[in-house]
Formats: structure tokens, sequence, C-alpha cells
């Protein structure tokens, strides 16, 4: 059952959805998806000097075949969802390679809500009382 919904997420098809399952196993083991995201090692290092913090690439600890998977995802995901799509857009200024690990992640989050819930993925602005509330808050 988690591989279907899984395969429901952009960019995430059998094989990838097959190992995140195998991989996250239980999700209740992690309280919020940002403890899923520094399990994959998808959270930026950090480091302090002279009082300041910097904060630098992704962390290297984690589970490699997480980070792996999501991050092979962003491609196929924003090649087929606009709205990640035009995140990754926004991102690219940044620099390319931090706006894929910015997709990467909000995929994990995406598939952490999904295992969650027990919950299929549904693209925003699918429905139409959501596409009129966003309108309303807008104006």
């Amino acid at each position: 059952m988690a591989v279907k919904l899984l395969k429901t997420i952009p960019g995430i098809g059998e094989f990838f959805a097959r190992l995140i399952d195998a991989e996250i196993d239980d999700p209740s083991r992690f309280r919020n998806p940002k403890k899923l995201a520094a399990y994959a090692g998808l959270v930026p290092s950090s480091y302090s000097s002279g009082g300041k913090t910097f904060h630098g690439k992704i962390i290297k600890q984690g589970n490699k075949w997480l980070r792996w998977a999501f991050v092979e995802a962003v491609a196929p995901a924003i090649a087929s969802d606009a709205q990640l799509r035009a995140q990754y857009e926004h991102l690219k200024c940044r620099g390319v390679n931090k706006a894929r690990v910015a997709i990467a992640r909000k995929l994990l989050t995406i598939a952490f809500q999904i295992l969650r819930d027990q919950r299929a993925y549904e693209r925003r602005g699918e429905n139409t009382m959501e596409g009129t509330s966003t309108i309303s808050r807008l104006s």
C-alpha cells in the first residue's frame, strides 16, 4: 500500500517508491519532516567561528540511499509538475545544486506526509475549492 501511495508523488516511480518505503520503514519513528530530512542527510551543515554561524553544503551523515533517491527524483518531478518546476526555477538563482536539494527535501516532506496520513498525493489547484480560497486570500 505504501509503495502505491508513494508512486503518486511526481518523479517517484516503482523503484524509488520501493527504496523509500524500505529505507523509511515506519514514518512514526520521526517526529516531523525535519527529523526525517536530517536522517536522509538533506540538511545543510553548520559551523560557528567568531560568534557567527555559517551554513554549508549538505551533511555527509545520513542515509545515502534516501538522499540519492530524492535528489535523482528531482529531474522527473520538475518535468511533470508545474509548481515544482516554478519553485525550482525560482531557487536556481542561488545555484543549481541548492535548488535540486531544496526540491529533494520538498519531495521528502511530501513522502513523509503521505506515509503518515496514508493518503495519495494531490497536486495543488486540482481541487476547485482550494483554487478559489487561494484567489480570495490574495485579493
